[in-house]
């Protein structure tokens, strides 16, 4: 069966989901929404998601697109409310999971998304910020965290800030990540450091090592990745992400902007079939 591995971490993204979960999803990450369609399409009919656009919480959802991203979390949203008020008055009470994307994270499960360099006044890379990150991950249970492209300075020996508390000693509240899936492997947080469960098709223990600047601890029962199936191939291709929204978060440069092309001209036309 052919895949491709924006479709594999998609759906690891969505066999994590749990029937009746509440699921919160942060800005600019169409590939953890791409996961929680494809679980509410399968296994996971009643779910509700949260999303930082809008800060509007859905049970039912609409096709990815990027112009038109109003018709997924605001058409369809059972509620709205503000930022602040979502991040520190409705997330703590409600203890949802939620997904987030490091630039760098280290083997406690510790990550940065605010800058490359030790510098905070002239750093080498200014990166997009934290949001609500370094609120709610000193309290929430459920964080998991997913990479699309695995590289030895996203999986740093230390990160040069932090933004997401991880498994730091002395904390008093919540849990760092519980979970992590990179273009490599699947990883979780047992005994609170990073360790590999599972190597995607093609990898191994010793390749996804090779990309990780820490010592990986190993499963003992590591195992390979499940492909995902037809029914969940199809569903995702034709119903949850058509247009192939997901796949932006694999590429930069050149390739980017020509499928932000692409996906722009596709939804203009489905909108304005003449």
């Amino acid at each position: 069966m052919n895949y491709t591995v924006d479709e594999l971490v998609t759906v690891c993204v969505a066999r994590q989901v749990h029937n009746g979960d509440l699921l919160a999803q942060g800005l600019a990450t169409p590939m953890v929404a791409a996961g929680y369609l494809l679980a509410w399409k399968t296994h996971a009919p009643e779910i509700l998601f949260a999303s930082a656009i809008g800060q509007s919480i859905c049970r039912t959802g609409a096709p990815l697109g990027l112009a038109r991203v109003e018709a997924l979390w605001l058409d369809r949203s059972l509620m709205r409310t503000g930022f602040v008020e979502a991040t520190v008055d409705w997330l703590p009470r409600l203890k949802p999971k939620e997904w987030f994307r490091p630039a760098q994270v280290d083997s406690l499960g510790n990550f940065n998304n605010i800058a490359f360099g030790r510098s905070h006044d002239r750093p080498r890379l200014r990166l997009p910020g934290t949001g609500g990150i370094p609120d709610v991950t000193c309290f929430m249970t459920s964080v998991y965290l997913y990479v699309p492209r695995h590289t030895r300075v996203t999986f740093a020996e230390q990160i040069d800030f932090c933004s997401g508390l991880g498994h730091a000693t002395g904390r008093r509240r919540g849990a760092g990540a519980c979970y992590l899936v990179s273009d490599l492997g699947q990883f979780d947080f047992t005994g609170g450091r990073m360790r590999l469960t599972h190597v995607h098709p093609g990898q191994t223990a010793a390749s996804v090592q090779a990309k990780t600047s820490f010592e990986l601890e190993l499963a003992p029962d590591l195992a390979e990745t499940s492909p995902p199936t037809a029914d969940e191939l199809r569903l995702l291709r034709t119903e949850v992400d058509p247009l192939g929204v997901r796949r932006l978060e694999f590429l930069s440069g050149p390739e980017r902007r020509q499928l932000l092309t692409a996906i722009l001209s596709s939804e203009s036309a489905l909108a304005d079939p003449a």
